[in-house]
Parts: structure tokens; sequence; C-alpha cells
């Protein structure tokens, strides 16, 4: 396999390792929590480990739609998505690889969601709760899962990498007027 071909592949570890993690944790809180019930809690309630369903997309926005149109807008939308990043991720040759680990784990939440969304009727189940002491209005913080942890750190990384790597070039620039 030549050299550029592997470092293309290579972060496609992260995206399997990630579906693994999610679809393995999910399968746990199954085997172990009943629906709609907390299964532990730690640090009193600040932290409990729940079985819940989000028939929805973060936050639970969407969730008075018709399941038909949550299905065709919830299970299309990530897959275009997911499709569009990793086009961009093969065709692109100059893509860092650090850009290319951050999409790779975007990809791999992204996968891991679309897996419930396809074949759990109920929705996303999502199993990690924290109190969040009403900030921002929460009371407690959206419950979420491996996937969107990964999705949300992943792109957070991105983010803050473009734009670093944006802010660096600007003071190049700025450099070479003076």
């Amino acid at each position: 396999m030549d050299k550029e071909l592997k470092a293309r592949l290579t972060p496609l570890a992260l995206t399997a390792g990630v579906v693994a993690a999610d679809q393995l944790s999910k399968w746990a809180i199954t085997q172990t929590v009943r629906p709609w019930t907390i299964g532990a809690s730690f640090f009193g309630d600040f932290f409990q480990i729940v079985r819940v369903y989000n028939p929805a997309i973060a936050f639970s926005i969407g969730s008075g739609l018709s399941s038909d149109l949550r299905r065709v807008l919830f299970g299309l939308m990530p897959l275009v998505g997911i499709a569009v990043v990793l086009v961009l991720y093969f065709r692109s040759k100059d893509m860092r690889p650090f850009h290319r680990w951050c999409l790779a784990g975007v990809v791999g939440g992204g996968i891991g969601n679309l897996i419930d969304r396809f074949f759990r009727p109920e929705g996303v189940l999502d199993f990690l709760d924290f109190k969040f002491y009403g900030i921002l209005g929460f009371d407690r913080w959206p419950t979420f899962n491996l996937a969107d942890a990964s999705i949300v750190v992943a792109g957070a990384l991105l983010l803050l990498s473009l734009l670093r790597e944006a802010r660096g070039a600007k003071g190049e620039k700025e450099g070479t007027r003076g």
C-alpha cells in the first residue's frame, strides 16, 4: 500500500473504533437498564446512567414532526452529510493528518447514531446524563451517547485547529506587509 493511501486510511480506524464503542456501550445499556429509567447515579445525582431514546436530533429538535418525516429528514440528511465529508476526505490531497483524524471522529459518531436511526424504532439511544445546575436554563444537560460525544469533541478540535491556522496565516500575511 502506498504511503499516501495509508495516510488516508489510517484515521478511519478511529471511525471504526467510535462506531464499535458506541454500539457496544448501547448494547450494554439495553442489557442492564430498563427503558426510561436511571440505571446508576454517581456523585449524588451529578452523573447518571439512564436509558432514554431520542426520535429527533440534538436537543430533541424535531420531535414534534411525524415519525415518517423524522425518518426521512434525520436518516437521509446525516447520511448525505457523512457522504459529503467522506468525498472531501478522500479527494483532498492537502488535508492535514490532524484534520483527517478529526473528520474520522465526526464520521464515526455520525455512523453510530445512523445505525440507531435505521435499526432502533424508538430512536437514538442516549444514556449519559449530567446535572447542569440551571446553566442556560438546563437543570440537566440533554442526555447523550458516545457517538454524540465523538461528534462534538472531534468537531470542536477541528474547528479550533482551523481557526488557529487561519489566525496564523493572517499573522504571517500581516507580518510580510510591514
